[in-house]
C-alpha cells in the first residue's frame, strides 16, 4: 500500500523528536531551543516550551510525563506538569555523559537513550570532556529510594542514534549510524533478559554505499502495536532517497515510502486511535501519513 504524506507545518528550521501526548502532538525545534504543539483539529502550532537548550527527543511515560534529551546541556531533562523543567542525572561513574539524541520510556517507567558524541558544543563552559564511549544508557527510578539511578548498556556501540524496546521487552532495537566514509549503519537487535542485554546483537540491516556516496543510516524510529519498526533513513544524495522503512521484527523489510522532503528525522504515532504516523525532516517539515494501515502504542 503506497502512503500518502500530508503536510501538516513547515519551518524555517530543521525539526527534531516527536510524541504524541493524547491531545496534541509535540515536536521539538532543536536550533530554536523550542517545542512546538499541534492541535490536530485545528491544525493550530503553537509553543509548548520555549528555551529549552537544544532539546531533541521526545518521549513520554505511560503516566504522562514528557521527558526529552538536551543536547545542550548533555542531560535527560522531565518537563513537569507545572511547566518546570526538572533535571535527571547525568553523571556515569563520576562523569558528565555525552549529547543525549534519542529515548524511549518503557512500561517500567525506565528512560533508555543513546548519548553519542557531536560536534555540537554544549552551553556554557567547556570543563567537561565527552566520555570515552557512545553508548546506550538507561535510568531507573528506584522506588525504595525514590532516586534515579543511571547505567550503561551497551558496549560495542560507537554511534547510536536511536533506540527503542520491543512490546515483550525481550529485545533492545539500536540504530548504529555513522555517515561518514567507513562508519557503520546499522539497525542493531540485542537479547535482552531482566532488562539487561545478553550476548552480541544481531544486524538486522545495514546501509550501504553506491557510486554517488554513502547511503543515510537511521536517524529516528518508533514501534508499531505489532512489534514493527517504522525508521527514519535516506537522502537525496544518493541511495533510493529519503525513506520510511519498516521492519518486520525479525529484520525483513515488509514495506518501504519515500518521504517528499529530504532527511526524514524522526516519527511516532498519534490521533484518536494511533493510526496516524507523523513525520519530521531536517528540511523543517512534518508530514502525517492517515491510512498505514498499522496502529502504535501510547496515549490515545
Amino acid at each position: 500500500m503506497s502512503w500518502q504524506f500530508e503536510a501538516i507545518a513547515k519551518l524555517d528550521s530543521a525539526l527534531g523528536g516527536l510524541a504524541w501526548t493524547g491531545r496534541a502532538l509535540l515536536f521539538s525545534v532543536p536550533n530554536e531551543s523550542r517545542i512546538a504543539s499541534l492541535d490536530p483539529g485545528s491544525g493550530v502550532v503553537s509553543d509548548f516550551r520555549r528555551y529549552t537548550n537544544r532539546t531533541n527527543g521526545l518521549a513520554l511515560a505511560r503516566d504522562g510525563s514528557i521527558y526529552g534529551t538536551q543536547e545542550g546541556g548533555r542531560r535527560i531533562v522531565h518537563f513537569t506538569h507545572d511547566g518546570s523543567t526538572a533535571v535527571m542525572p547525568h553523571l556515569l561513574d563520576g562523569r558528565y555523559h555525552n549529547h543525549p539524541n534519542n529515548l524511549f520510556v518503557d512500561a517500567h517507567g525506565s528512560i533508555w537513550f543513546t548519548d553519542p558524541h557531536s560536534p555540537v558544543r554544549s552551553a556554557g563552559p567547556q570543563i567537561f570532556p565527552p566520555l570515552d564511549h557512545a553508548s546506550v544508557l538507561r535510568l531507573d527510578h528506584e522506588e525504595f529510594r525514590r532516586l534515579w539511578d543511571l547505567r550503561r548498556v551497551t558496549f560495542d556501540t560507537r554511534a547510536p542514534r536511536a533506540v527503542a524496546v520491543s512490546p515483550d521487552e525481550k529485545t533492545l532495537y539500536v540504530a548504529e549510524t555513522d555517515n561518514t566514509p567507513g562508519g557503520r549503519r546499522e539497525l542493531r537487535a540485542y537479547r535482552l533478559d531482566q532488562r539487561e542485554v545478553v550476548g552480541a546483537p544481531r544486524v538486522m540491516h545495514t546501509f550501504g554505499e553506491d557510486h554517488r556516496g554513502i547511503h543515510r543510516g537511521i536517524e529516528g524510529l518508533c514501534l508499531d502495536s505489532g512489534g514493527n519498526i517504522i525508521a527514519c533513513a535516506g537522502w537525496g544524495q544518493s541511495g533510493p532517497g529519503p525513506m520510511l522503512y519498516v521492519f518486520a521484527p525479525d529484520g525483513e523489510i515488509v514495506g518501504s515510502h519515500r518521504v517528499p522532503a529530504d532527511m526524514p528525522v524522526n516519527c511516532a504515532f498519534g490521533g484518536a486511535d494511533l493510526s496516524t504516523l507523523y513525520v519530521t525532516t531536517a528540511a523543517g517539515a512534518l508530514f502525517a501519513v492517515r491510512d498505514t494501515g498499522l496502529r502504535g502504542v501510547g496515549l490515545a
